[in-house]
């Protein structure tokens, strides 16, 4: 199995796990397997409804805390049965769903002296950022680029997702940018 495979499985596999479906997935034979599965890693899991692509489901981590396998695993669980943007995944979405990991970089912090000079230094598709001032802090993987293409559009989102008002940037928070392995079902 190549590392597309491996990961894809074993999101699917602890979501299946939860409704009691046997999805054939042996999780520890692939632990054991797969030595880099026991390496600090930091994951997304998303969900998308097969067909129009809608968002079902997404959770994360920013920060390797700990193993890819077990990051996967529960953040699987969670974009699944947890995200409190929607209602938990029933047993007759399972199959009704695609499921998308992205494996993050550490975040680097990008220094800006103004919203122009961000926009200067942003990659857009290339860049995941997190917002944070204070007690608030957002993020958008590089995917997001898709649906919110331009710097104004993103950045104004992005700051609402934070909890913050739409024009953010002019209390200058801190901005960090990683980048991700995607990949899809």
């Amino acid at each position: 199995m190549d590392k597309r495979e491996v990961l894809l499985k074993l999101a699917r596999a602890a979501i299946a796990e939860e409704f009691g479906i046997d999805y054939g997935v042996d999780k520890e034979a692939l632990r054991r397997e797969k030595p880099w599965l026991n390496e600090k890693g930091a994951a997304f899991v998303t969900l998308n409804k097969k067909g129009d692509g809608a968002l079902r489901g997404c959770i994360g981590s920013i920060i390797a805390h700990r193993t890819l396998y077990d990051d996967i695993i529960e953040n699987a669980k969670s974009a699944a049965f947890h995200d409190p943007r929607f209602v938990a995944l029933s047993p007759q979405e399972f199959n009704d769903i695609t499921v998308e990991v992205s494996l993050l970089t550490d975040p680097k912090p990008l220094p800006y002296s103004s919203p122009e000079d961000l926009k200067s230094k942003l990659r857009p598709g290339i860049d995941g950022v997190i917002l944070k001032k204070g007690n608030y802090q957002a993020t958008y993987l590089p995917q997001v680029w898709e649906q919110l293409p331009t710097f104004e559009s993103f950045m104004a989102h992005l700051c609402q997702k934070a909890g913050m008002a739409s024009n953010c940037l002019a209390q200058h928070p801190d901005v960090y940018v990683y980048q991700v392995e995607e990949y899809h079902e």
